[in-house]
């Protein structure tokens, strides 16, 4: 009898003391320290400044402002540490390594693309890291995730948006409006690498004529020669999985030389308010990788906020809710959690399901269970297309609109 109320006092006092450990630790904590290393020079800039930065900084604004982030029962602020990583891997993984080794911060939020995501996946592994990869497509993911169990990859893989591509082309095509001829080039870069391996396998499974099927190196200046190429084998589809310089000499070109294919898509950058800016009218129809759903509540709120948080610029309409939403589900995260506890963050981000902008997250094998694959400019917004299933999905508007004089 002793010895069970003695055997019962002791856990009573080890909980208690283990109560008070967590207590401490969370009062204890006075700010929590986030680092990144984001491309602010280099080719990958235009990416980094439209879709990662703008988020990144309203998001930490706003959560200073409202007391910042929640540990227990106290409320501490974000402290940011930021380097630039030129748009090279080297560099975006020795600033990971100075993050870590030198400014010891609490978390760490990815660079910009899917190669720097990939470069400095290793690192925040090994350290114990969480990894929101928020701005990366690759077939890599699955296995990268079992691999790498603290990573996410929020965009999904190649094979995802390939095949997603693919079925709504076959649907154009039963429906009699698109014929079976296939353009496509790529950036020759991860990005623009895997998306092209794992189309051309679904192209020809579907039994679509591939007429063109080349890829470029990164940082190409003229791109004229490719259009005209594309442009005397008169294709029904032309796709570009594209970075956004690309994307928008790629448009740019294909409006002067007059090729106007009855599918247009071009990979990142076609979501980028830029593309609407710079090409008006001749947005409309124009197809390109990701979307949004542009009408509900969450969305408008989103933009709204962001116009009024970068003097009136506006987000991406694809990836920049994606990368906002993955800051919403870290704070979410950590604020469960109480404490900085990165092991316990994974966890939790492993197992739980979170509110976003882009609505309920939850992942599956460190995936989500939902993206949108296909989007297409229509009266000034870039509403996603495809999947179909996908709440909001809008009817793609097809053929594609001639090309006007600017």
């Amino acid at each position: 009898m002793t010895t069970s109320t003695t055997r019962r006092a002791l856990l009573l006092a080890a909980v208690l003391a283990a109560g008070a450990g967590f207590a401490t630790a969370a009062a204890a904590q006075t700010s929590i320290k986030i680092g990144y290393v984001l491309s602010r020079t280099g080719p990958n800039t235009g990416g980094a400044a439209v879709t990662t930065l703008p988020n990144y900084e309203m998001w930490a604004k706003e959560v200073n402002d409202a007391g910042g982030i929640k540990l227990g029962e106290k409320r501490v602020p974000i402290e940011i540490v930021a380097y630039d990583d030129r748009s090279s891997a080297e560099e975006a993984v020795r600033g990971i390594e100075r993050l870590i080794n030198q400014d010891k911060v609490d978390f760490i939020l990815p660079p910009w693309g899917t190669g720097l995501n990939l470069a400095v996946g290793p690192i925040l592994a090994r350290e114990g890291y969480p990894h929101l990869a928020a701005t990366a497509v690759t077939d890599k993911a699955p296995e990268l995730a079992k691999r790498w169990p603290n990573s996410f990859w929020l965009l999904g893989t190649s094979t995802g948006a390939a095949e997603a591509l693919v079925d709504l082309l076959v649907k154009l095509r039963d429906e009699k409006k698109i014929g079976d001829t296939v353009a496509m080039v790529a950036i020759a870069d991860g990005f623009g690498i895997d998306l092209s391996t794992a189309a051309r396998p679904a192209l020809t499974k579907a039994k679509f004529k591939l007429a063109y099927d080349k890829s470029y190196p990164i940082g190409t200046q003229d791109l004229a020669p490719i259009i005209n190429d594309v442009k005397a084998l008169n294709p029904d589809v032309f796709v570009a999985f594209s970075y956004p310089p690309d994307t928008l000499a790629l448009t740019e070109q294909s409006r002067i030389a007059g090729f106007n294919p009855k599918i247009f898509y071009t990979g990142v950058g076609t979501a980028f308010p830029l593309f609407n800016q710079k090409f008006g009218k001749n947005t409309e129809g124009v197809m390109g990788i990701g979307g949004w759903s542009g009408d509900s509540a969450a969305i408008k709120d989103y933009l709204a906020r962001h116009k009024a948080a970068r003097n009136g610029a506006e987000p991406d309409r694809w990836a920049s809710a994606v990368t906002y939403s993955s800051l919403q589900i870290l704070q979410q995260a950590i604020e469960r959690v109480g404490k900085v506890d990165r092991a316990a963050v994974i966890k939790e981000l492993q197992t739980g399901s979170f509110d976003t902008v882009i609505g309920k997250v939850k992942f599956e094998n460190n995936l989500p269970t939902r993206y949108w694959w296909v989007g297409q400019w229509q009266g000034g917004d870039f509403y996603g297309v495809a999947p179909a299933g996908n709440v909001g999905a809008r009817a793609a508007i097809v053929p594609k609109p001639a090309w006007v004089a600017p």
